[in-house]
């Protein structure tokens, strides 16, 4: 059974998603301040830390700072903070003091939580996998994929962060922009072996993006994932049974394996 460490002050708060996150088949700790949290992972084990940003002694970024800064504490354990701060700057921020992924309380249900928990874990879990086969054959596996390049439109740097270091990971270049306009003239230069892209993009979205690739001759058949933050899934899956697009997901519901699993599977099936 997982065993997460959950940081939250509100005890009221604490017990609901305690009693949730059990009843889900997670084994789950509650700390309320950020000294407790830096005793908590010197005296346990954790697969998992969920870090609020809001509590006492110390401030969620204090405590990450000091988790991700000092020896004494594990440099592996896995860290998602869990807060309402979400602006683009706080995950920003908290990527960059070594946070390994970001939930936004205010916009997730208990459950939904528990489902992003039980992504992150997945995700962790194929990395320490990844990670051991690939310092062990130094991307030997992988060498098929470096010829591959993928246009990787998103505007949104947490995303970026997450999604394009992953794929980078998995032995890819990518091509980053962050805004439509640009994004468009990039790709239709051609050049690359994939797209993806945000739907909602800067100057010109996702949709245009796509739709006029489409009637090039390089791009009536290059491969294409889209994303989104705004859709329903039943839209998604609209999207992705049409002909336009390979894949369509979610960008805040899958994690950066599962999409790097998605452009693998793609490329296999198209080659």
């Amino acid at each position: 059974m997982p065993k997460i460490l959950f940081v939250e002050d509100d005890q009221f708060i604490a017990e609901i998603y305690k009693k949730k996150f059990e009843t889900s088949g997670l084994d789950a700790d509650n700390v309320g301040t950020g000294k407790a949290v830096l005793r908590a992972v010197k005296g346990d084990s954790y697969d998992l830390v969920l870090l609020d940003l809001v509590i006492p002694e110390m401030s969620g970024k204090e405590v990450l700072k000091e988790l991700r800064t000092n020896d004494e504490y594990d440099k592996n354990l896995k860290i998602v903070v869990f807060s309402n701060l979400s602006s683009a700057e706080d995950r920003d921020e908290c990527l960059q003091l070594g946070a390994n992924g970001f939930i936004s309380k205010t916009e997730y249900t208990p459950s939904e939580v528990v489902e992003e928990i039980q992504r992150f874990l997945r995700q962790f879990e194929e990395q320490e996998r990844n990670g051991i086969r690939e310092s062990a054959s130094g991307f030997e596996g992988g060498l098929g994929r470096r010829g591959k390049k993928i246009l990787f439109l998103e505007d949104e740097s947490v995303f970026i962060e997450m999604f394009g270091k992953r794929l980078r990971d998995e032995g890819y270049d990518v091509v980053l922009k962050g805004e439509g306009v640009s994004g468009l003239d990039v790709a239709m230069a051609g050049g690359f072996d994939m797209l993806i892209t945000d739907i909602m993009m800067p100057g010109v979205g996702g949709h245009e993006i796509v739709s006029r690739l489409r009637q090039t001759d390089f791009g009536k058949n290059i491969p294409i994932i889209l994303l989104s933050a705004s859709l329903e899934d039943e839209q998604l899956s609209e999207i992705a049974e049409g002909s336009a697009v390979d894949r369509a997901f979610s960008k805040t519901r899958i994690t950066p394996s599962e999409l790097a699993y998605a452009v693998n599977d793609v490329f296999k099936k198209r080659s």
